[in-house]
């Protein structure tokens, strides 16, 4: 599987930016997927989880009413929609494939990663 995470970038506090996780090779639409971010010096922490029908979808706490994600199976790419960005949301995040069809908000649940997309909010 190789996942190309894309839409990172510059906005300044308030606005938004769209991420986007496409697996060219169309082997993990069957697999929930993930969204992870990473400050340097800080372990990574989870954003996102949808399952492989979009049906479940869980937010970290941190980004509830802010953050959404979706999917779309026919273009194999799931969307992080961020709105109301704060400083605190910069990060690199990366997008990454379950080993089942489930939610999870464990990073061991993910066998394949992405290479990351840096999103950085300026105050």
């Amino acid at each position: 599987v190789q996942l190309q995470a894309s839409g990172g970038g510059l906005v300044q506090a308030g606005g938004s930016l769209r991420l986007s996780c496409t697996d060219p090779k169309r082997t993990s639409n069957n697999n929930g997927v993930g969204w992870f971010r990473q400050v340097s010096g800080t372990e990574r922490e989870f954003v996102a989880s949808i399952s492989w029908n979009g049906g479940s979808t869980v937010l970290a706490d941190s980004v509830k009413g802010r953050f959404a994600i979706s999917r779309d199976r026919a273009k194999n790419t799931v969307y992080l929609q961020m709105n109301s960005l704060n400083t605190e949301d910069t990060a690199v995040y990366f997008c990454a494939v379950g080993r089942g069809s489930a939610t999870s908000q464990n990073s061991d649940y993910y066998r394949y990663w992405g290479q990351g997309t840096l999103v950085t909010v300026s105050s």
